[in-house]
């Protein structure tokens, strides 16, 4: 499981590939919306993504006899991770706004300091549609003072917590544990 959705992979890939991409696509979808009626750029980017919604959709729920109680609660699930990595994404939105605003920055300001030349990539990256890259981060953390846990998304998926959980039993280091705390997704 993917823990940072990237509308271009999704895209460039042609197909959605389970229920959090699935529920992830849903939550971009509703950003692009908003952000579609500033620029044409998003309006084709949402079209795009809404015909892999559908067609996921088609696929994965028209069949009545394919939905049991199993793939609703992997849904239920999917939807639980994708609104909290949403929640994380608004906040930090929030977050870097304000602190535009305490030092009478902008956003393009912002990505004149990132090295962005693009405005749609810079508001890709503030809206959470597209991951920042840790340099990004560090460069936010460092110039506006923001703590790294606000900007770095520190939740680890289900499959990342059980790799770790098997190699600390081969490790058979007792002092060795996975902290849980900040583990949402999983």
């Amino acid at each position: 499981m993917k823990t940072h959705f990237d509308i271009d992979k999704l895209i460039d890939a042609g197909k959605i590939s389970g229920e959090l991409e699935y529920e992830q696509a849903l939550n971009a979808d509703k950003k692009l919306r908003l952000l579609a009626k500033e620029n044409a750029h998003f309006k084709s980017t949402r079209k795009k993504l809404r015909e892999l919604i559908a067609q996921y959709e088609n696929l994965e729920w028209n069949d009545v006899s394919k939905i049991n109680k199993s793939k609703l609660a992997e849904a239920e699930k999917a939807e639980r991770i994708a609104e909290s990595e949403s929640s994380f994404f608004s906040n930090r939105k929030l977050e870097i706004k304000k602190k535009l605003k305490e030092l009478n920055l902008n956003q393009s300001d912002l990505a004149l300091l990132l090295g962005h030349r693009s405005k749609t990539h810079m508001s890709e990256l503030i809206n959470g549609i597209k991951p920042f890259t840790l340099k990004d981060l560090i460069i936010i953390h460092r110039i506006l003072k923001i703590e790294l846990s606000m900007l770095v998304p520190l939740y680890l998926s289900t499959d990342d917590q059980t790799k770790i959980k098997k190699a600390l039993i081969q490790i058979n280091k007792p002092k060795l544990k996975l902290k849980s705390k900040d583990l949402v997704l999983g």
